[in-house]
């Protein structure tokens, strides 16, 4: 006699209980690999990631595990199961690139090197990539574990896809979608790369920001020279620099380019009252990112933590002339930065990236040299929660940590979102994670807590039970 469904699911989470510890030592065997995908970083990282991140897909069990090259691109590694006919099927998306270390000297463990240890929440694991996203790969592998290796098959079709290099802006997506489309067909996307609103909080995370970016460098001289020699009629490039890097934003911290912030929609009186409504403590927020004593919360809108959503922002993720090391007394020959903003819905890609690059042009002053190279731009992305998978999503979430989640806007970019919805039609996209407030992704330190890591994976066997029953 065939088991019923609840059954089913219990004898799934009774073989995820008892897997957990070595879906643990799976990612730590994954965060030991430095795959970042950053120009100037060994791409072999990347490449020994997605082999490991192939060979964990075919010990689960899934099939057609393959991984996928395009010319200049870092790998992507696909696998599919697809017996389960009149069920849906998931498209299922993490990443497993990483972002650079950052300085080595704040990290208080190497970060190659996945260490438990207390922090905030509980027991973290502390390592580049723990949480973002290699943690995010875990969970769907973990749910599929769970159901094959207690019940031998899915309730739904599953394809996986895990890209190589969504921290470097998703490069070559366009190529790999026509190149790729025909394995991709699904019902419903979900993705394991957004944050819990707080430790042991789910969300549901229905909007991202875009991002578009630019490298700038000023050149005042063919050499560095003596400050006391020649300063004074010689232009200081870093100086020049930082005069246009200052135009940038208003006394507010708010972008300054008038066509790109007159695209943001104004906020209504009812939206006003629902982002007035979002939860938000001022000791908590500071806390959470590291805000030092003192220094202003740059408010625009309602909340702090709907703003980060709600509105753009500009940021200088990276400046240079000399270094501290080397701070002589000199005028630099040349200066650079990094320049990002995230966009919000209406903005245009495209129209901010153009204006960002004249800008910086124009704003230029002293005649010098102004050399700039785009990094990228990529597109915002929203969703109505409404429908059954939505519903699935948040009985699964509810069910997963014990708590009602929430739905959430998050201020990162995950462009492999818009794209892939679109080209499958407009299917639900949920948007699910493991990082909270003190995970400090892309910042020294990274970290994962595993109580949230361990509800992440619980609420996906959940999910993938109730997806079949409500779309089924």
């Amino acid at each position: 006699m065939e088991q019923t469904p609840q059954k089913a699911l219990q004898n799934a989470l009774s073989r995820f209980e008892i897997q957990f510890p070595r879906h643990v030592e799976d990612l730590k065997r994954l965060v030991r690999i430095p795959s970042v995908s950053f120009e100037g970083f060994p791409p072999e990282a990347v490449r020994d990631s997605a082999l490991a991140v192939a060979q964990l897909l075919e010990r689960t069990g899934l099939e057609n595990v393959e991984i996928l090259t395009l010319d200049g691109a870092h790998p992507y590694v696909y696998a599919d199961w697809l017996h389960a006919p009149g069920a849906p099927t998931l498209l299922l998306y993490a990443h497993h690139d990483v972002q650079p270390p950052g300085r080595d000297e704040f990290w208080e463990s190497a970060p190659f090197d996945p260490v438990e240890k207390e922090g905030p929440g509980g027991v973290r694991l502390y390592g580049r990539g723990a949480a973002d996203d290699k943690a995010g790969v875990l969970v769907h592998v973990a749910a599929i574990d769970a159901w094959l290796k207690s019940e031998g098959k899915l309730p739904v079709n599953v394809r996986l896809v895990i890209e190589g290099e969504e921290e470097i802006g998703s490069t070559h997506l366009a190529r790999f979608l026509k190149e790729h489309r025909k394995r991709l067909e699904a019902d419903v996307m979900v993705l394991t790369d957004t944050t819990n609103f707080d430790c042991g909080r789910p969300a549901l995370t229905v909007a991202l920001r875009g991002l578009v970016g630019v490298e700038v460098e000023v050149r005042s001289l063919t050499k560095t020279v003596h400050s006391g020699m020649w300063g004074g009629p010689v232009p200081d490039p870093a100086m020049a620099l930082a005069k246009m890097l200052a135009t940038l934003t208003d006394d507010q911290g708010q972008l300054a380019l008038p066509k790109s912030r007159a695209k943001v929609r104004p906020v209504d009186a009812a939206e006003e009252k629902r982002l007035a409504a979002f939860p938000w403590d001022e000791k908590a927020f500071r806390e959470q990112v590291g805000m030092v004593k003192g220094v202003e919360i740059l408010r625009q809108g309602p909340n702090p933590n709907a703003q980060i959503w709600r509105f753009p922002s500009l940021t200088v993720n990276a400046i240079q002339a000399s270094s501290r090391a080397q701070a002589g007394n000199i005028i630099n020959d040349v200066a650079w930065a990094k320049v990002t903003i995230r966009l919000v819905a209406d903005m245009d890609p495209e129209e901010t990236l153009n204006e960002l690059r004249t800008h910086l042009e124009k704003a230029a002053p002293w005649g010098v040299q102004v050399t700039l190279k785009t990094e990228g731009a990529n597109g915002p992305w929203a969703t109505t929660p409404e429908g059954p998978a939505f519903q699935a999503a948040f009985e699964a979430l509810k069910e997963g940590y014990g708590v009602e989640p929430l739905y959430i806007g998050c201020g990162g970019s995950i462009p492999f979102v818009q794209p892939f919805a679109e080209a499958l039609g407009g299917a639900p996209a949920l948007l699910v994670g493991v990082e909270d407030p003190y995970t400090n992704a892309h910042g020294e330190n990274e970290s994962l807590l595993l109580s949230d890591f361990k509800k992440a994976c619980l609420s996906q066997v959940i999910l993938f039970e109730r997806l079949a029953r409500h779309l089924g």
